[in-house]
C-alpha cells in the first residue's frame, strides 16, 4: 500500500466523521459488505440511515419493480432511485438544509464454481455535493477475478467504500477518481469495464476520458464506445453477436478503412453460421497506438479518433491487447458467434512470426490454438502497389509452418476477400496526415466527407 493510500476502514471513518453526509445502503448478492465497513469504522449512525438486502426475488420486485435480469444496470438504477427518493422524502424537512443525502446500491452475482456463472456486479451511488442540491450518479460494472466467493465479497466491500469515498472527495478529474477505486485492491482482483458519471454537478466529466483512464490505469483490459460516443458495457453489447473487427490507428479514419470494413461485414458469413444475426462492425484501437512519445495517452488525440469514428456510426473498442490471440480471447468471452478479423495481406506474415508468441510456453503453436477456432478467422484484403499485389493466397510461410498455413486456408480460417479489386489499399492514415502537414487539400479526398468537415471545423490532427 502506498504511503498516502488510506485503509478501507480509514476511508469509511472519514465519511462517518462528516456529519453532512447521510445515506442509505441497498446491497443484493454479496451480503452487506460495503455497509459493514462503515459499521466497523465507528460513528456509523452519523452516516447510515438504513441498510437493507432484498434477496427474495418477489420482495425485490415489489420494492424496486420488475426487471428482465436482477444483475443489470436497469435494476441498479431502480434501486438507486427508490432508496434515494425514500430517504430524501422522509428526511428533507428534518435535515435537508444541512445534509448531502446519498444512496448506495449494488446488485451482484458471486460464485466459487470454476465453471459456474459469471461473477460480476453493478454498483453505484446517487448523491448530492451540497445540501439541497441536485442528484448525481456514478455507476460502474465490475468483473470479479478472485476464485472464491468470500474473497469476491471482500473485494466488493472495499470497492464500494472506495466508490463512496471518491464520490465525495475525488471529483476533480477522472485520473484521481479511477485511481481511488483501485486502492487496497489493485487490478488483479477486479476489472471495471464501465464507469459513468451523470448529473448537473458532473457535466464537466467526459465519460470517454473516464473510459480510457480505466484502460490506461489497468483496471480494464478494454472499453467499448457506442456509435453515439457513449460508453457501453462490452459483455452486454457484444453478447452473441457476430463481430467484424478492423484494427488500426485511424488517425484519421480513411475511406479505405470504411470500405474494407463494409466488405468484411458482407463476407463474414464465410467464416461460419451467423445464427440469423446481423454482423456488428467494430473499429479497434490498441492502447499502444494511443501512446505519445512520452508514454502517455494524448487525450485530445484520443478524443479526435473517437469522434471521427463514431461520427460514421461505428462502435469503437479500445484495448490493452497487442496480440490478436489476446483480443480474440476477450471477444470470445462476450460472444459465441462468428468473429472475423479484417487485415491486410501484408500483415498475414505477422500471424506466423514466432516472436509474437514468445510469452507463451507453447510458442506459436499454442498461439494458433488460442487464436483460431471453428468460428474465428481472418478476412484478408489485398495490398496493392505499382509493382505487386499481395494476397493471402500468394503468401509463402517458412517451411516449418507451411502445412499449418495450408490447414488454416483449406478450412476457411484465412480467406481472401472478394470484390476488392477497385479499392486502393495502399492509402494509409500516415499519407493523410502528411498531406495535412504539407497544406495539400487533397487529403480531403481520402477521408469520408463528414469526417473531413469535422476535422476542419475542430482543427483535429493538427490541421
Amino acid at each position: 500500500m502506498a504511503a498516502d493510500e488510506l485503509t478501507t476502514t480509514r476511508k469509511a471513518l472519514t465519511i462517518n466523521l462528516n456529519d453532512s453526509i447521510y445515506g442509505a445502503f441497498a446491497e443484493i448478492g454479496a451480503g452487506q459488505e460495503v455497509a459493514r465497513h462503515f459499521f466497523k469504522a465507528g460513528r456509523a449512525s452519523h452516516t447510515i440511515a438504513k441498510t437493507m438486502s432484498a434477496y427474495d426475488m418477489t420482495i425485490s420486485d415489489e420494492i424496486y419493480g420488475k426487471a428482465g435480469r436482477y444483475v443489470c444496470e436497469e435494476r441498479l438504477l431502480k434501486m438507486l432511485e427508490h432508496e434515494f427518493d425514500l430517504l430524501e422524502g422522509r428526511l428533507r424537512e428534518q435535515r435537508g438544509h444541512e445534509t448531502c443525502f446519498f444512496a448506495f446500491a449494488d446488485t451482484v452475482a458471486t460464485s466459487s464454481q470454476q465453471d459456474g456463472p459469471r461473477c460480476h456486479g453493478w454498483m453505484g451511488v446517487r448523491f448530492q455535493i451540497r445540501p439541497g442540491g441536485p442528484t448525481n450518479d456514478v455507476v460502474l460494472h465490475v468483473n470479479m477475478l478472485d476464485q472464491m466467493r468470500l474473497d469476491q465479497q471482500t473485494a466488493l466491500g472495499i470497492l464500494g467504500v472506495n466508490l463512496i469515498y471518491a464520490a465525495f472527495n475525488q471529483l476533480d478529474g477522472p485520473s484521481r477518481f479511477v485511481g481511488e477505486l483501485a486502492d487496497n485492491l489493485g487490478s488483479h482482483r477486479m476489472e471495471i469495464d464501465l464507469l459513468k458519471f451523470s448529473g448537473p454537478d458532473l457535466e464537466h466529466v467526459d465519460n470517454r476520458l473516464v473510459g480510457i483512464e480505466l484502460v490506461e490505469q489497468g483496471l480494464s483490459k478494454a472499453v467499448l464506445f457506442g456509435p453515439q460516443g457513449e460508453v457501453l458495457q462490452a459483455a452486454d453489447s457484444l453478447y452473441q453477436k457476430p463481430l467484424v473487427v478492423q484494427r488500426g490507428t485511424f488517425r484519421p479514419v480513411t475511406k479505405i478503412n470504411v470500405e474494407i470494413l463494409n466488405r468484411g461485414v458482407s463476407q463474414v458469413h464465410l467464416l461460419g453460421d451467423l445464427q440469423g444475426q446481423e454482423p456488428m462492425p467494430i473499429m479497434e484501437i490498441s492502447l499502444k497506438s494511443l501512446l505519445s512519445k512520452g508514454g502517455e495517452v494524448d487525450r485530445q488525440d484520443f478524443l479526435n479518433r473517437i469522434e471521427t469514428l463514431t461520427l460514421l456510426g461505428y462502435p469503437v473498442l479500445i484495448s490493452r491487447y497487442p496480440m490478436f490471440y489476446e483480443l480474440k480471447r476477450f471477444l470470445r468471452s462476450c460472444t459465441q458467434n462468428v468473429i472475423g478479423f479484417v487485415i491486410g495481406a501484408s500483415h498475414v506474415e505477422k500471424i506466423f512470426h514466432p516472436e509474437f508468441y514468445s510469452s507463451l510456453s507453447g510458442g506459436l503453436m499454442e498461439g494458433m490454438g488460442r487464436l483460431f477456432d471453428e468460428k474465428t478467422g481472418f478476412l484478408v484484403y489485398p495490398f496493392k502497389s505499382d509493382t505487386l499485389c499481395l494476397t493471402a493466397g500468394a503468401f509463402h510461410p517458412s517451411p516449418q509452418y507451411f502445412h499449418l498455413f495450408c490447414h488454416l486456408t483449406d478450412n476457411g480460417r484465412i480467406i481472401d476477400m472478394a470484390g476488392c479489386d477497385d479499392i486502393d489499399t495502399s492509402i494509409h492514415s500516415e499519407q493523410v496526415r502528411q498531406s495535412m502537414e504539407d497544406g495539400d487539400p487533397s487529403w480531403k479526398n481520402l477521408v469520408p466527407n463528414q469526417v473531413a468537415q469535422l476535422i476542419e471545423t475542430k482543427k483535429m490532427f493538427q490541421v
